[in-house]
């Protein structure tokens, strides 16, 4: 039985061209996340889902397989990432594989460490069904705000805006990183989001959302910092 790794990593980003290949100080985005997932020894295989011929290139100099070419029905701005993963396991079992585990890592995950993606899988050998990146925000979401057409702003949580930020419960998000499944779990559509998942806790210097190009340029800050800081970070 088989621990699979899938990238999904199409063509078409709009809001940063190329990102998936995009140099990130001096190499391919997408390399980063696959020496991560290479240096654990974990996994049978590191495939990388695309629709895009030069990906496909860039992903295999780097050390991962592209075993087939997705298709264009699954390569545009609508296609959700488990429709993906969903395709490539089922390519990888009409194959003849025997998948037991899948983990999706996103290919923009610079910050993507074999720590934390060791923990998720130690959470699936303690009988996790479904594991995932989380963090935490540094402000409480209770305190929340929307800017309004008339020049003000309106609390989404007014009882909440007279409280002390010490007294307000923690909120977490989707660090968009890495998401394990057992194969049962993946087919029977349990969602990351529910009392069944396991969150994998990472610290906020190792998660930055990266959808334009501020976001990269501060990615690209924190990574050099980090690098500075030494392997305690």
């Amino acid at each position: 039985m088989s621990i699979i790794a899938i990238i999904p990593a199409r063509g078409g980003s709009q809001r940063i061209p190329r990102k998936n290949i995009k140099y990130f100080l001096g190499r391919p985005m997408i390399s980063y996340p696959i020496d991560v997932l290479r240096g654990t020894d974990l996994f049978d295989r590191i495939i990388v889902s695309t629709d895009d011929q030069e990906i496909a290139e860039v992903a295999l100099e780097s050390g991962a397989e592209v075993p087939f070419i997705r298709p264009a029905a699954l390569a545009d701005n609508h296609t959700g990432t488990g429709e993906v993963v969903q395709h490539a396991l089922e390519w990888l079992l009409e194959h003849g594989e025997k998948v037991e585990h899948v983990c999706c890592v996103y290919a923009t995950t610079p910050f993507l460490s074999a720590r934390y993606l060791m923990q998720g899988w130690e959470a699936m050998r303690a009988g996790g069904r479904v594991a995932f990146a989380v963090s935490s925000f540094s402000y409480p979401i209770q305190r929340a705000f929307k800017l309004l057409k008339s020049g003000g702003v309106e609390p989404f949580y007014p009882q909440y805006m007279p409280c002390r930020s010490q007294d307000l419960e923690p909120g977490y998000h989707d660090a968009g990183q890495f998401y394990w499944w057992d194969l049962d779990a993946f087919f029977s559509g349990i969602s990351v989001f529910s009392e069944t998942a396991k969150p994998i806790v990472l610290p906020r210097h190792r998660v930055q959302d990266i959808d334009d190009e501020e976001d990269w340029q501060r990615a690209e800050f924190m990574y050099r910092a980090m690098q500075l800081a030494g392997p305690q970070m």
